[in-house]
């Protein structure tokens, strides 16, 4: 399982090569949740998303002969984007399996940064399966969009410096679909200080994470219907489900109502444009979803990655 110290590790990994993101904060915000709430604004992240983060410490701890025969990941975007980006800045190819229905942006993105997209049908193809046909037959590295020690490592050091800059905090909220970035989030957060609640957001239609931490174990639900495409996930990841069970305080839901709410919250109080997933953890202090007050509380904004005609539609 991976620990505080593959945290660090992959901090000075991408230092120089990922952005250190901004902490934002509004007074206006903090008065209207009774806390004092700082925003680590990953939607300023190289390709627009922590996922870099992730995507480029696992494809940078690939030996000389992985890198030759590439690298396959699926993702309906973030994650996709994330890959190819790495993948270009270290010389590799790329392939990427992503849903028919995948926002355009995120699939010009991606071709964009040179990796190859191969489609499926969300509905009624496994894209675990075609990916891993891909990665077998070509010798390439399936690199997940969560279940990676090294993709975990790298998503907790946005929390990392987090706390670095901002210092002592409460607790922190982190939008949560397979994953990857609570259970980093955790990690880091517990490295430094194992006294931080822990929360993650996901949206009510896609419940999964709250689902099995209910029951104990990791349960498959349909594709969620919710405009969070990002946390579209029908499952936890087997590595990140027990580190989130260990760690995490517990898992709030909202609704695509509140998604939306929270987008234009930070559209006209905070000048922030944001995608509904990266919205979660917003969307869950401004409906007042956790069940416990915190003096300082850090959130995580993970992405930004909307088309201009979709962002005007969701907050009309």
């Amino acid at each position: 399982m991976p620990t505080f110290e593959d945290v660090q590790s992959a901090a000075r990994r991408l230092k120089g090569v990922a952005h250190r993101t901004p902490v934002m904060t509004s007074a206006t915000l903090d008065e209207r949740v009774g806390s004092r709430v700082f925003l680590k604004c990953e939607n300023f992240q190289r390709m627009g998303a922590f996922k870099f983060r992730g995507a480029y410490n696992a494809l940078a701890s690939l030996d000389a002969a992985q890198r030759e025969r590439g690298v396959v990941a699926f993702s309906s975007g973030n994650h996709a984007q994330g890959v190819a980006l790495a993948a270009k800045l270290l010389g590799m190819s790329a392939t990427i399996v992503m849903p028919q229905d995948a926002p355009e942006s995120k699939i010009a993105a991606t071709r964009g940064y040179g990796a190859e997209v191969v489609f499926y049908d969300r509905a009624t193809m496994n894209r675990d399966e075609i990916a891993g046909g891909i990665a077998s037959e070509r010798g390439a590295t399936l690199v997940s969009p969560y279940d990676n020690e090294a993709i975990i490592a790298g998503q907790g050091t946005a929390a990392l410096e987090l706390l670095e800059d901002i210092g002592r905090l409460d607790a922190i909220v982190a939008p949560v679909g397979g994953g990857g970035l609570l259970s980093g989030t955790a990690l880091a957060a517990h490295g430094v200080d194992p006294s931080i609640a822990l929360w993650g957001v996901e949206p009510e239609a896609g419940d999964d994470f709250a689902q099995s931490l209910l029951r104990g174990e990791r349960v498959k639900i349909e594709v969620p219907a919710t405009i969070a495409d990002g946390l579209q996930t029908q499952s936890p990841g087997a590595l990140t489900f027990p580190i989130v069970r260990e760690r995490v305080r517990g898992i709030v839901t909202v609704s695509d109502e509140q998604l939306r709410a929270a987008m234009r919250f930070a559209f006209e109080r905070l000048k922030l444009v944001i995608e509904p997933s990266g919205a979660a953890p917003l969307a869950a202090l401004l409906s007042e979803k956790l069940p416990e007050r915190y003096g300082r509380i850090g959130i995580i904004i993970s992405g930004g990655n909307v088309d201009a005609q979709r962002f005007g539609a969701l907050i009309e």
